[in-house]
């Protein structure tokens, strides 16, 4: 007799259909049962209204855990970013597999990259971290640009473009890649230029802290450099309790010398939405040996940060 399916509880969009098949196949590998996708709708999925007034993190993530805590399906796949960054009881993330790209990418008229489009172009994203970052760096190099707020999947965001309604929309690499979309990029934007969200590009496999089989054999796909990495960015936006309504970027790149990793360097930035005020910081260490380590170098940078003003900035903040 074959054993029981595993239960992988999904949203139902394109990406999340595409990344949850691929962390479905992972764990049938390494656990010889076969997995089955359960679609779940969530309520950031059904709302049309802009995510920063829907109660930002946590909208896509909500309908998912009840079913695991209902114990209709047996885990979870989240993209990291959605998920809120206080920890849930009753529910541990049993694996961050391998992080994707993290960098955000441009998809662009005429396959112009963002320091080629022309003078008062319309660019397209949902996040008020990549507002605040772009018109920082239009305002530096003496760009003129309007960002304007839109949603929807990536068909929707990207026909914005193809219907000359905007110049270009700015999206995250990683979704384009796990939708097999990413020969649509005309840009990638350097780190630099725009720092990622806590956790871009990496996925979160949660499932119930009683299930002990289960989280053993989720295990196997955990990236310990990414959960060191994802750690330390997500800690930082707790500390700066900025969710997702108030713009925060955070990368932690892990810096090698051949194949060995030596150092860690965390970068994170706060600022205001028209990129009039910018607050950024960039610490470099040893690689934190202990997630305690790891939540620390956060905190600490998120300490930093507030007495440099970005305390400030966080007025924006929807309550």
């Amino acid at each position: 007799m074959t054993e029981k399916a595993l239960r992988l509880g999904t949203r139902r969009s394109k990406l999340a259909m595409a990344q949850s098949g691929q962390v479905a196949d992972a764990v049938s590998q390494v656990t010889g049962r076969p997995v089955e996708l359960v679609e779940i709708t969530t309520y950031g999925d059904t709302s049309r209204e802009h995510l920063a007034q829907i109660g930002g993190t946590g909208v896509f993530v909500a309908a998912l855990r009840d079913a695991l805590l209902r114990g209709e399906v047996d885990f979870a796949v989240h993209s990291l970013k959605d998920l809120p960054t206080a920890q849930h009881e009753g529910l541990v993330v049993a694996a961050v597999p391998v992080r994707e790209d993290p960098r955000d990418v441009v998809v662009a008229r005429d396959a112009r990259k963002l320091t080629d489009l022309p003078r008062g172009a319309r660019i397209g994203t949902g996040a008020p971290r990549r507002m605040a970052q772009l018109n920082a760096y239009a305002r530096t190099h003496g760009m003129e640009i309007e960002t304007v707020p839109i949603r929807g999947n990536v068909d929707t965001r990207i026909g914005y473009v193809r219907s000359g309604e905007l110049d270009a929309v700015v999206l995250a690499a990683a979704g384009l890649n796990r939708v097999g979309r990413i020969d649509e990029v005309t840009d990638f934007l350097s780190v630099d230029t725009v720092l990622p969200a806590p956790g871009q590009g990496a996925l979160a496999v949660e499932c119930p802290a009683d299930n002990a089989d289960l989280i053993a054999a989720l295990a196997e796909l955990d990236d310990p450099f990414t959960r060191v990495a994802v750690t330390a960015e997500r800690s930082l936006l707790a500390a700066l309790e900025a969710g997702c309504s108030a713009p925060v970027g955070a990368l932690a790149d892990l810096l090698a010398d051949g194949q060995t990793v030596k150092e860690m360097r965390l970068r994170g930035v706060v600022g205001t939405t028209d990129g009039s005020t910018l607050v950024q910081l960039s610490t470099t260490g040893p690689v934190p040996e202990t997630h305690e380590a790891a939540m620390a170098l956060g905190r600490d940078m998120a300490t930093e940060m507030l007495a440099q003003g970005a305390a400030g900035l966080m007025g924006e903040r929807a309550h």
